[in-house]
């Protein structure tokens, strides 16, 4: 069915199939030739592209509005390039002007105290979820939750490095994609102890209700960097969720149930690996891996291959 301007089928013969002609501004029934609107105002750009490289060189706007930059993108900038809009080399007089002009711009986009700690901070995020490889939508709810924590003054007497490691650490476990402490301050500037404490400071002022992280979300990214099958992660996504059933993670932690499952599936489908190999990519110890190893065997009755 086709739905064009709100209207749904045609009112003469019933049909829904309807077709919009741009070069008459009309919306026609392709069955009976009834005219359904007439006149309508075309609200796309009055010039035409045939390809990419045009599109790109008539398009007149600017990048679209994001949380990413302190001032979500919407001040103008100036080029870094001395060049004109022709492309040409720009004179050395008028190269001195551009140079004033493009500091004046710097400083009048970070005019107060606020801006400079939003500009400082959200480029330190970037950079950080860069680094973890997180996607942008990650990105962007650790910008959100960072400047809710500007403007209700939850950064004044903490470290900027801190809130937004923070911030990092508590939009992964929001996305279903969490990261260990350690992961976060590989990255950050300052140590776990005081990523965990501006994280539960930012976590109780905000009123943040987040569950507990489940093993299962570690699974396929450990499984990924251990060069495991899809059908190994599934088998130890199948073993966590019996686990999750009988309770057997509660009070252990997710990285080491996840590692000792992901281990317990390689054995059963052929792919053996080391403990230790395991252990080093969840950060934990291969005591940890052995011990929940043992657990998950146990309670769940899985008959390992020899």
């Amino acid at each position: 069915m086709t739905q064009l301007g709100g209207i749904k089928r045609c009112p003469n013969c019933g049909s829904e199939s309807l077709i919009y002609d741009p070069s008459r501004a009309e919306i026609v029934c392709s069955n009976c030739g009834y005219v359904l609107a007439e006149e309508i105002m075309d609200l796309g750009p009055e010039w035409r592209a045939f390809e990419p490289g045009q599109r790109e060189k008539r398009s007149r706007v600017g990048a679209p509005e994001t949380v990413m930059l302190h001032d979500k993108g919407l001040s103008t900038d100036i080029d870094w390039r001395n060049k004109d809009i022709h492309g040409s080399d720009i004179s050395g007089s008028i190269r001195t002007k551009i140079y004033r002009l493009r500091m004046w711009q710097r400083r009048m986009r970070i005019s107060d105290a606020i801006d400079r700690n939003l500009a400082f901070a959200l480029s330190e995020l970037d950079r950080m979820g860069s680094q973890l490889g997180l996607t942008r939508n990650i990105r962007e709810i650790a910008a959100v939750l960072y400047r809710k924590a500007v403007i209700n003054k939850l950064v004044r007497g903490r470290s900027i490095e801190g809130m937004v490691s923070a911030c990092l650490y508590a939009a992964c476990r929001i996305a279903n994609a969490p990261r260990t402490l350690e992961e976060i301050e590989d990255v950050s500037k300052v140590d776990k102890r005081e990523i965990g404490r501006s994280y539960r400071y930012l976590a109780r002022e905000l009123n943040l209700r987040l569950k507990p992280t489940s093993p299962i979300d570690y699974v396929i990214r450990f499984g990924d960097q251990l060069g495991v099958s899809e059908k190994t992660k599934r088998r130890a996504i199948k073993i966590l969720d019996q686990a999750i059933e009988k309770g057997l993670t509660s009070g252990k932690g997710p990285t080491g149930i996840a590692a000792a499952a992901i281990y317990i599936a390689s054995l059963l489908e052929g792919e053996k690996m080391t403990q230790r190999e395991v252990a080093e990519v969840a950060r934990v110890t291969e005591v940890t891996v052995r011990n929940r190893y043992k657990e998950l065997v146990d309670k769940l009755n899985i008959r390992i291959p020899t």
